[in-house]
């Protein structure tokens, strides 16, 4: 359906896999500026679609590929784009978003998403050039790994699942280029409809409202991404990995199946030693001037190398500081298609359960030299490998270990502490999608990683900070850009603050204890703040592309509707206000090495989040909220 507003192709593909019928999916222009793109106008899509209660792997789940206004316009880290599905790994709403080249190259093709239902009757892969669509035979590339699969099918942008999504192991990922879409088992809802992957060319130009001011925009945007201490200099200088040690000294480093936040190996695995003795030259997604990628060498070969999470997570969550094994389990990961975060978690787990003799799976803490067959064996199901495929919350049913059993709603946590940041573990909580460090809201930056944070500890001014980061991070998710361009929001003259000691105490104090000040933002009517933020230009961006009135409050409406909307769809499937939780080692074991008490105290929180999300106490949004946002 055509589009009055520019920076959308206007067409969705809309192909039964069935019946290899393919058509247009209608979308409206009220939905388009009332949710953006990529995982929001998936979330429509699938709420209005898809019934309650279908399993995720059979043909009646909906799988949806969608870009945003942004995709492909050159806007600094623009080539996001989303994958969504109702998860087979926790039967909730499933999206992941990543920086491949694909979504550009759909655009290119003519198209802003595709829809794809039912099952093909033998392996398929579906190709877009320049407006048509073609269903082709995958036979001669089913088997294949990511890597070898995306070059089988041809020039352009692509994407492929390997061998862990034909097998539908819960947490297999989607590739295009070397980036992933790991989490919520988006691979093996491909696996599952006999898709192996997608292709896509095409010489369409995406249409601009106003492409000269867009242009300038986009020029003093990355200027200012190139001249922040954040985007411009730590980022392209360690990648995420640069995290690691500064999350060790401040004890909030998973460590020996988040037992403990410190690891007293921890710059072995780091981002300083990464890019000390590893590092070949940086790289990074389309249009995106950080440049935070790693370049590593593996048998004379460059591939791209480890970001933090499989650091941390085969690293010090698994008592090992062995640098080069863990790049090329990150590389095997990806070639065979498993997410990393829930991979290294699932092996943490896995090797307490080892450690406390319930489970005696050959997995142990410090061993390394058969975790490469046991990441292969996952991907193929053989052996253990076929209980591991399930994940961590089978296993802890299955063996009765729930309170050290790190998951949320049935997604294994990313690697951060909570005990060691509340605000982050209180985002782990509400998460749509499970334990999420990025759709929680990602506090760990405001309350251990950025330059000037608030006390770690204080439950009080923690659920309007968190609602407010959700919120914002899930409209620049929606937008198309990278969530690495939000830091900027962050002025630069914060960085020479942590030097000078007292000022950082006060600052942190002041920004802890005006917390009223952050629940009078989240809560005041949002017709308040129709100006644009200089240190957030993504609002701009948008109007310029698409000629849409947006503003900041204009903004954030979109990423709280979105965030409801996806809170919606988890209560159509089941959930309740009992499944905002977290393992009991997180709300009553006190962390290791930190001071008496450290718990995350959840239930202090939970109930302020509500009331402020304006939800009511069994979690559930009111009627006057789905008005307000237009839902219903």
């Amino acid at each position: 359906m055509a589009s009055k507003f520019k920076g959308y192709m206007g067409t969705i593909c809309d192909i039964n896999l069935s019946t290899g019928t393919v058509s247009e999916y209608p979308l409206s222009d009220e939905d388009r500026e009332k949710y953006l793109g990529g995982r929001f106008i998936a979330t429509k899509i699938l709420w209005d679609e898809l019934s309650p209660g279908v399993d995720a792997l059979s043909p009646e789940n909906i799988l949806i590929v969608m870009t945003s206004p942004l995709t492909g316009t050159g806007a600094p880290s623009s080539s996001r784009y989303d994958i969504s599905a109702k998860s087979p790994l926790t039967g909730l709403i499933g999206h992941s978003n990543s920086g491949g080249n694909f979504g550009m190259h759909l655009k290119r093709a003519g198209f802003d998403g595709v829809v794809v239902r039912g099952k093909a009757p033998k392996p398929v892969y579906i190709e877009f050039d320049n407006g048509s669509v073609h269903i082709r035979d995958a036979g001669n590339i089913w088997g294949m790994n990511t890597q070898d699969a995306q070059k089988a099918m041809g020039q352009g942008g692509t994407m492929a699942i390997g061998p862990a999504g034909e097998n539908q192991v819960l947490f297999a990922s989607v590739v295009s280029q070397e980036r992933s879409h790991g989490r919520c088992g988006m691979g093996a809802v491909m696996g599952s409809k006999n898709l192996k992957g997608m292709i896509a060319r095409g010489s369409e130009k995406i249409p601009l409202h106003n492409s000269e001011e867009f242009k300038k925009h986009v020029k003093q945007w990355i200027t200012m991404l190139q001249k922040h201490p954040a985007t411009g200099e730590f980022a392209p200088r360690y990648g995420t990995a640069g995290f690691l040690t500064a999350l060790s000294m401040n004890n909030a480093l998973p460590t020996k199946n988040f037992s403990q936040g410190r690891f007293d190996r921890a710059w072995n695995i780091g981002g300083e030693w990464l890019a000390e003795e590893f590092l070949v030259k940086n790289s990074g997604c389309v249009s995106c001037p950080i440049r935070c990628g790693r370049v590593v060498e593996i048998d004379g070969k460059e591939v791209k190398g480890p970001e933090y999470e499989i650091l941390s997570l085969l690293g010090s969550n698994m008592l090992i500081d062995d640098l080069d094994a863990i790049i090329k389990w990150n590389y095997q990961l990806d070639l065979l298609g498993l997410d990393a975060i829930t991979t290294g978690t699932l092996m943490g787990f896995a090797a307490e359960l080892n450690d406390r003799g319930v489970w005696k799976c050959g997995i142990e803490f410090g061993k390394k030299d058969n975790i490469s067959q046991i990441i292969e064996d996952i991907a193929y199901k053989r052996g253990i490998g076929q209980e591991l495929s399930k994940g961590v919350r089978y296993l802890a049913k299955k063996f009765n270990a729930e309170d050290y059993a790190p998951h949320v709603k049935g997604l294994e946590l990313a690697a951060y502490e909570p005990r060691a940041s509340v605000g982050h573990g209180l985002g782990y909580a509400t998460a749509s999608r499970g334990a999420c460090h990025l759709d929680g809201g990602y506090m760990i930056y405001f309350e251990v990683t950025g330059p000037v944070t608030l006390n770690p500890h204080h439950y009080r001014s923690k659920p309007s900070w968190t609602i407010l980061d959700q919120n914002l991070l899930a409209a620049v998710s929606a937008g198309g850009n990278c969530l690495f361009t939000s830091w900027t929001f962050v002025p630069n003259i914060a960085y020479k603050v942590p030097g000078r000691k007292w000022l950082f105490s006060l600052l942190q104090f002041i920004l802890t204890h005006t917390w009223m000040l952050i629940d009078f933002t989240v809560t005041m009517p949002k017709w308040l703040m129709r100006f644009h933020v200089p240190l957030l230009p993504h609002t701009k961006a948008i109007e310029l592309a698409t000629g849409m009135k947006m503003d900041f409050g204009k903004y954030y409406l979109v990423g709280e509707r979105g965030y409801t909307l996806e809170r919606m769809f988890n209560i159509r499937e089941g959930l309740t206000a009992k499944d905002d939780s977290l393992p009991a080692r997180f709300t009553k074991e006190p962390l290791k090495f930190g001071k008496k008490g450290h718990v995350v105290p959840l239930g202090r929180m939970l109930k302020k989040y509500y009331t402020l999300r304006g939800w009511d106490d069994e979690g559930k949004p009111t009627a006057k909220l789905l008005k307000k946002l237009q839902i219903v």
